[in-house]
């Protein structure tokens, strides 16, 4: 059996867009957001608000939600997207979504995520390593 990390992360994001299908079909609008770490990934998910509030009461919003041609489009942008990420391997990259006049319009944004403890871990040891703010800094 294939594990994720075997995977591309081209082929990830499409087996989240297979997983997602279902949410999207009832959603017009809200955020997909996929973390990876060392360029797998990990936790997924849909950022909406299908609930408002009127007089103390939630009513559940009524959306038709993505066609399946809206949903492949939008596979394919998030696909498309993935050219833009460079050289970073732990991060989230989170698409904004919305139907506008029966079409998917998407915007992708790439984060990138560095960890401050890597980084010492890395920094040069020897003799002349005291003082790394010079090193560092300038």
């Amino acid at each position: 059996m294939l594990r994720t990390e075997q995977l591309s992360l081209a082929r990830q994001v499409d087996l989240v867009f297979k997983e997602l299908q279902e949410e999207l079909s009832g959603l017009s609008s809200g955020t997909v957001f996929i973390q990876i770490r060392n360029n797998v990934i990990g936790k997924f998910g849909i950022r909406h608000n299908p609930l408002s509030g009127r007089s103390g009461a939630f009513s559940e919003a009524e959306e038709e939600g993505l066609t399946s041609a809206q949903q492949s489009s939008f596979r394919l942008m998030a696909l498309e997207s993935l050219k833009y990420k460079r050289r970073w391997t732990h991060g989230e990259i989170s698409y904004e979504f919305a139907v506008r006049k029966g079409m998917v319009m998407v915007d992708a944004i790439l984060e990138s995520n560095y960890n401050m403890a890597n980084l010492m871990i890395r920094a040069p040891r020897g003799p002349h390593s005291g003082d790394l703010s010079d090193q560092y800094f300038g």
